[in-house]
């Protein structure tokens, strides 16, 4: 694993996940960090996550629940704008549909960094590779690079919406093979901040009694594998050079 220092000229990120919850689970701590240095960040969550609950809910309340969830666990990390695109929990495809709608987000935010979920498996931990996870990837990666940067694509962006072309110089990827991931945050300075983010997610961590002992646990294994010094905690990233 060769470690990779990313770029310093940042001032907004936009982050793109395929569930309410995804992004405090994975990058939560990172997230804090960042909007704590005074960098603008952005939510664009391709689904409701209403294929959750149990079998009699009503899927719209359910929805209309974990959206509310997950505007409150942003509040938690210093993020305001949280866009729902409302796509099929469950049914995620990297459809042309999904690139469009990602790209109109990135037109119109006009990120310098991007993070998303990795769209391989991660044979490691395969139940973090939803198959929801990796479509949401897939259509970010393609919405970052050629999409969002190329007026011929999804024309209508352009010609109807007035959305002008823009090129994100970079790509954060979570949840990439562990062998891929070359760069590592310290978040040991914001770790209290991601729990509480997961902790606005009632609906999915409620029940999650050990929750902060295996987060604390994960980030120091993380750290560890990273080189961080002892006793610090750590969230690692696959980042991509796109510009």
């Amino acid at each position: 694993m060769t470690t990779l220092v990313p770029r310093d000229d940042v001032s907004r990120v936009l982050v793109v996940t395929a569930h309410p919850d995804d992004v405090d689970f994975g990058a939560a701590g990172t997230v804090a960090a960042w909007t704590s240095a005074g960098i603008e960040v952005a939510y664009c969550v391709c689904t409701s996550g209403d294929a959750s609950g149990g079998p009699g809910a009503d899927r719209a309340e359910v929805a209309a629940r974990r959206e509310q969830e997950q505007r409150d666990a942003a509040k938690a990390v210093g993020v305001e704008q949280v866009t729902f695109l409302r796509h099929p929990d469950g049914r995620l495809t990297a459809s042309l549909e999904l690139r469009r709608d990602i790209s109109r987000v990135i037109r119109q935010f006009r990120p310098d960094r991007v993070l998303t979920w990795s769209p391989e498996i991660n044979w490691d931990h395969i139940v973090t590779s939803h198959p929801d996870h990796r479509a949401a990837g897939e259509a970010t990666l393609a919405a970052v690079y050629p999409d969002a940067r190329n007026p011929h694509a999804h024309p209508e962006l352009l010609a109807d919406e007035g959305l002008e072309p823009w090129a994100t110089g970079e790509l954060w990827l979570a949840d990439s093979p562990a062998g891929l991931r070359n760069h590592a945050v310290d978040v040991t300075d914001t770790v209290d901040r991601k729990l509480a983010a997961l902790r606005a997610h009632s609906s999915q961590t409620g029940h999650l009694t050990e929750l902060a002992d295996d987060i604390r646990s994960y980030l120091a294994a993380t750290a560890e594998r990273h080189g961080l010094p002892g006793g610090r905690l750590a969230e690692a990233f696959q980042v991509v050079n796109t510009a």
